[in-house]
């Protein structure tokens, strides 16, 4: 049961986990998108009737109904789920990850930029690039 702890708390398996999550949220939105904005548009050509916050393109065809209201509560969806995950999930792991002495989520390390290739992920204390074998001037960062 502990090597299953441990696989679950690595670094990757929950941030794997969590991209996952919001993929599968932003989808939704995608699909609310192409539902409630793009088929009416390509449904302008049929006949039929509906209500509700947005435009009618021809009257008569409800298919051709932009329903805005349909869009703004699959963004407040969004934003919402992406809320809880952040609550539930998030940040209950980084202060997990903290206890053990590991930065989840954090910021990048610091990184300089080579000015013979331009490699822009260099630690900022190399001496030289990796890529190019180019001596690295302190001071750049």
């Amino acid at each position: 049961m502990k090597g299953f702890k441990n696989f679950l708390m690595r670094g990757s398996v929950v941030e794997v986990a969590v991209a996952l999550v919001v993929a599968l949220a932003f989808a939704a939105v995608i699909t609310a998108f192409t539902k409630t904005i793009i088929s009416p548009l390509l449904a302008a050509m049929g006949p039929s009737d509906s209500i509700g916050l947005g435009w009618q393109i021809k009257s008569g065809n409800p298919n051709t109904f932009i329903d805005v209201g349909g869009l703004i509560t699959a963004i407040i969806t969004f934003i919402v789920f992406m809320a809880v995950i952040y609550f539930v999930i998030v940040v209950p792991y980084k202060a997990v990850q903290a206890r053990r002495g590991i930065t989840a989520f954090g910021d990048p390390a610091p990184a300089k930029t080579c000015p013979a290739c331009l490699s822009d992920d260099l630690p900022v204390g190399a001496s030289k690039c990796k890529y190019c074998g180019t001596d690295q001037p302190a001071s750049l960062a």
